[in-house]
């Protein structure tokens, strides 16, 4: 029996996952098609690592390095929900979770001083930031808004804020002494071994990494960011916000970039808080508390201090003195620089420039705002779009083109495999990237507290990257345009293998360019306006922004978005969107029984996953694939999706619905007779017992419920809330019995 396997992640995914996947086995087993789940979970990657500390009853094995090794296989066929990129307060949250609930789990060691302790610690950053998707991603991207999406958001138009000539909304960015101006770069021209180390000025030499396996044609990248000059530019910052009177905004991936951007974080709330951290920083630090970690912790420990009133008062008094913070919640007082993982950039600037290029301020209005997006890499890509919504207005989602996405981000490439090659300096020297015969290949001047960093890209997903962007090209019949600027060092290495790869496939009538990030992005912004199409072929961290902004701007959300990633060696990996406001969802399903995550992604990348199984001949997999998309225009069409308000349909009744019309299009299809006759009384029940359901799936919702856990939520308790309908339950429970 061919089988697909659904991932159980975190937060509104993983409670939906409650509701949905009961539909998905049922419906999948009339096509011989088994469904299994691995859990890759926050939480469970946490027990994984851990299993000494626990009982033989709460024992798990490691899903991820499981579903690691089946990715590089021909037989892979794998949906991926999103999940938690842990920043360090999350970690820790869930580990406390998770030691309430009887987990005999370690704490987090902030500075281990034994042998026991840097192992625990090790282990616990292993699930740091992106430590899901560089497993999984065994190929490159393939992300676009499906035709039913798209004309959808032409028909239903989501809103758009007004943009105005006068905005003061810009992005202000370093330009220089950051990790785009200092980069380095070599191809490798033989299988090698390097090692990365610090030579202090008097000629001593501490390895801060070895052992680092490259291949033939492999490009690996060394850079800096320049601690000081990063101060000055956010010193700077702070006080052109002031005297421009706009909100103060910092936009990082302090995620996924789980090393280096949340040391960036702290330097940002050092700068807004100068004079706190000149009077007290060594009392904080004794506290362990940290400014990486954002302003919210720090306030949250000072309770435990002798002067925790005092430094807390002193903290507010520089936020009445310095500019007005945006705000994350402006009714709960969270500012954006409370907790690094609430404001991420490939979400937040997309949202900022939907509304009128405006965030929240204080005083629960919105404003414009400075967007301080420290390297220079991409961030001229959003000032772009700004600069053309200042000139042109709004976009119209009734007329937009669109801009999908083909992202190299195979077997680890680029800035997001950088974490293990990433390192905040204790010393100043020099930073050496050594071959194996003992030659210097990159070289960096440093000081003390420049971070440094390196990252690879290996050639066959680059080769494959270019080979999938010319079939995307032909397939739509869409100018593509590589996102790669001749000035950087790395994108010069890449556009030489774009160069050296396209003569392998024929491109003959096709529209393929180069273009720098800023170019592209304008091209592609004008393009759109004109209700044209354009192909972004980008890096791994551009493919992130890129299918945020695009998608938020063009359908609302970038939960909407296909998401298929053609596995190197055969396999198909298919991911059902994004999952920046899980958090909130989760909130409100807690205090009113009403999940407003919306599943259309998980149905879209369903459909994408029976047709992958088609392929090895299972004509009912593609038929199930087929009536499921039709189903899903229906959803669309009927206005069928999750709504906002208790009282409406939540997740719970998009899935009955979506059960509803795909037991319909099977029913009434002349394929497959036999098909046809199982799903004809499914059809007819659900039908007849539209009334009923609906009304259990009210009856719950505008009270608190109980779901045992965030983290880790108890799976009766969980499946208790998201199936209230046992009508629906006992008909869907029928099938697949």
């Amino acid at each position: 029996m061919a089988t697909i396997i659904y991932t159980l992640t975190d937060e509104a995914p993983m409670l939906a996952t409650y509701s949905f996947l009961p539909v998905v086995e049922a419906f999948a087993s009339s096509a011989g098609v088994d469904v299994e789940t691995r859990d890759i979970s926050l939480a469970g990657r946490i027990l994984a690592l851990f299993p000494e500390h626990l009982t033989e009853e709460q024992r798990i094995g490691d899903a991820l390095a499981e579903l690691g090794e089946l990715a590089t296989t021909p037989d892979a066929n794998i949906i991926k929900l999103p999940n938690i990129s842990a920043s360090m307060p999350q970690l820790k949250a869930a580990i406390k979770e998770l030691q309430s609930q009887g987990y005999a789990l370690p704490d987090y060691p902030d500075s281990p001083q034994t042998d026991e302790e840097r192992d625990v610690r090790a282990r616990y950053d292993k699930v740091k930031g992106s430590a899901v998707n560089p497993v999984l991603r065994e190929g490159n991207s393939d992300r676009r808004a499906p035709s039913a999406v798209k004309n959808y958001a032409r028909k239903h138009p989501h809103s758009m804020g007004a943009w105005s000539a006068d905005s003061r909304t810009r992005v202000a960015t370093m330009g220089e002494n950051d990790f785009r101006s200092n980069e380095q770069s070599v191809v490798l021209p033989a299988d090698d071994t390097l090692t990365i180390r610090h030579v202090a000025a008097d000629g001593t030499a501490t390895v801060l990494k070895d052992g680092l396996a490259v291949l033939e044609g492999e490009i690996v990248d060394a850079t800096v960011m320049r601690a000081a000059a990063l101060d000055a530019f956010l010193r700077e910052q702070v006080a052109q916000a002031k005297a421009d009177d706009v909100l103060f905004s910092v936009h990082l991936k302090a995620t996924m970039m789980k090393v280096s951007d949340p040391i960036i974080f702290g330097h940002v709330v050092r700068a807004f808080f100068p004079d706190v951290f000149e009077r007290y920083g060594a009392d904080l630090a004794a506290a362990g508390l940290s400014p990486n970690n954002g302003l919210g912790g720090i306030l949250d420990g000072l309770d435990a201090l002798p002067n925790g009133a005092e430094i807390r008062a002193a903290f507010e008094q520089g936020l009445a003195d310095g500019p007005r913070l945006a705000m994350v919640n402006s009714d709960k007082g969270i500012t954006n620089l409370h907790v690094p993982s609430d404001v991420i950039v490939d979400a937040s600037m997309p949202a900022m420039i939907r509304t009128s290029g405006h965030m929240w301020g204080p005083d629960g209005d919105e404003h414009d705002t400075l967007a301080v997006i420290p390297d220079s890499s991409y961030a001229g890509v959003y000032q772009a779009v700004i600069e053309d919504c200042q000139a042109h207005g709004a976009f119209d989602p009734t007329t937009m083109g669109s801009v999908p996405n083909v992202g190299l981000m195979a077997q680890k490439a680029e800035e997001y495999g950088s974490h293990d090659k990433t390192f905040e300096l204790e010393a100043a020297g020099r930073v050496e990237v050594v071959n194996g015969a003992g030659e210097v290949l990159m070289s960096h001047d440093v000081e003390a507290g420049d971070i440094w960093r390196a990252c690879q890209t290996k050639d066959a997903p680059i080769r494959d990257w270019v080979k999938l962007a010319v079939t995307r090209a032909r397939a739509s019949a869409t100018p593509a345009v590589f996102w790669l600027d001749e000035s950087r060092a790395h994108d010069r290495n890449l556009i030489a293998k774009v160069e050296a790869y396209l003569p392998e496939h024929d491109t003959e009538g096709l529209d393929l360019r180069v273009l720098s990030p800023v170019e592209a992005a304008t091209l592609s912004v004008e393009r759109i306006r004109r209700g044209e199409d354009t192909i972004s072929v980008t890096g791994n961290v551009l493919r992130d922004y890129n299918t945020d902004l695009f998608p938020i701007l063009e359908l609302g959300t970038s939960a909407k978005m296909l998401s298929v990633v053609p596995l190197m060696n055969g396999g198909g990996l298919f991911e059902t969107g994004a999952g920046g406001s899980a958090p909130k969802h989760v909130q409100q399903l807690v205090a009113e029984d009403y999940l407003r995550w919306d599943s259309l992604g998980e149905f879209l990348a369903l459909a994408e996953s029976f047709r992958h199984e088609a392929a090895g001949g299972n004509k009912r997999a593609e038929l199930l694939g087929d009536t499921l998309d039709r189903a899903t225009e229906s959803l669309l069409n009927e206005n069928k999706s999750p709504a906002r308000r208790v009282g409406s349909i939540d997740n719970r009744g998009s899935h009955f619905w979506l059960a509803r019309y795909w037991a319909q299009e099977l029913a009434g299809q002349t394929e497959d007779e036999a098909l046809a006759a199982v799903f004809a009384p499914v059809a007819e029940q659900l039908v007849a017992q539209t009334d009923a359901i609906e009304a259990e799936l009210v009856a719950v919702q505008g009270k608190p419920a109980d779901i045992g856990g965030y983290y880790r939520p108890d799976p009766a308790k969980a499946a208790g809330v998201m199936r209230p309908s046992a009508t629906f339950n006992a008909i869907v429970d029928g099938l697949s019995g």
